[in-house]
């Protein structure tokens, strides 16, 4: 069995996600005492997919592009969390478009601007600043994908990357715990998508489904604050499977 918190997985917030892994392992120990011995620790994926489609997960959070394209048919959606994100619904967040501080280029400028972006596999790096480019009528040319929304924003500050698209739970974590950033500032907020949802593998008896929510209201206020959680809602699956789908890497290049 397998468990893991790693999309806002960063040193600052280790202590809070553990808290919170077990006090949902403790919750599941009580509705499901048979339930075979539950893993002490969250764990890393090396391959975040792979650990995602793994018959044995009990407990983590995936994004919302992979869950609505590849995962949905195989876990079970257990809750999402809610940061209390300014303009977006509980659940629900967005992504910010950062620049460089001293760069006063604007949306006209975007087809000759590089986009750094985690992947093309995001919600928030591709998916969405797809959208809300292609709405406003124009489209990133260059790409320059980084493997971290961190990452994506040290690419801008260091002149790698024009414009970054970063989550906006991510981002608000990095202004909190890495000075650099303000060498940047905020140039667009997208349109809220629902947030990172928290999963569990398909065919779990629902009474050995973990409950986030439960686990929530055991969290102490101290890791609440950590994490900025402040609820977990409930989402149907649907409201991530209608968003449409962006394009594949080549077709928008």
């Amino acid at each position: 069995m397998t468990v893991s918190l790693p999309m806002y997985d960063r040193p600052e917030t280790r202590e809070a996600n553990a808290a919170f892994w077990r006090a949902i392992r403790s919750d599941l120990a009580i509705r499901a005492p048979g339930l075979d011995a539950l893993p002490d620790r969250l764990r890393v994926p090396t391959d975040a997919m792979a650990h995602w489609r793994d018959p044995a997960l009990i407990f983590s959070q995936t994004c919302g592009l992979p869950f609505r394209k590849y995962l949905h048919p195989q876990v079970v959606l257990c809750g999402t969390p809610d940061f209390g994100l300014p303009g977006c619904p509980p659940g629900h967040y967005n992504s910010v478009l950062v620049m460089r501080r001293d760069d006063p280029r604007g949306p006209d400028d975007w087809p000759v601007m590089t986009l750094a972006l985690n992947g093309f596999d995001s919600q928030s790096g591709w998916a969405a600043p797809f959208a809300h480019a292609q709405a406003r009528g124009v489209h990133f040319c260059t790409h320059h994908v980084t493997g971290a929304h961190r990452a994506s924003a040290r690419a801008v500050l260091d002149g790698a990357a024009d414009i970054a698209a970063l989550d906006a739970q991510t981002w608000r974590m990095m202004r909190r715990w890495d000075d650099w950033t303000a060498g940047l500032r905020e140039a667009e907020h997208t349109e809220p998508t629902p947030g990172l949802p928290y999963i569990t593998a398909a065919g779990r008896h629902s009474g050995h489904r973990p409950d986030p929510a439960a686990a929530f209201a055991a969290l102490a206020p101290e890791h609440r604050a950590t994490l900025d959680l402040r609820g977990i809602v409930a989402l149907s699956a649907e409201r991530y499977t209608a968003l449409p789908l962006p394009p594949e890497p080549a077709e928008s290049d």
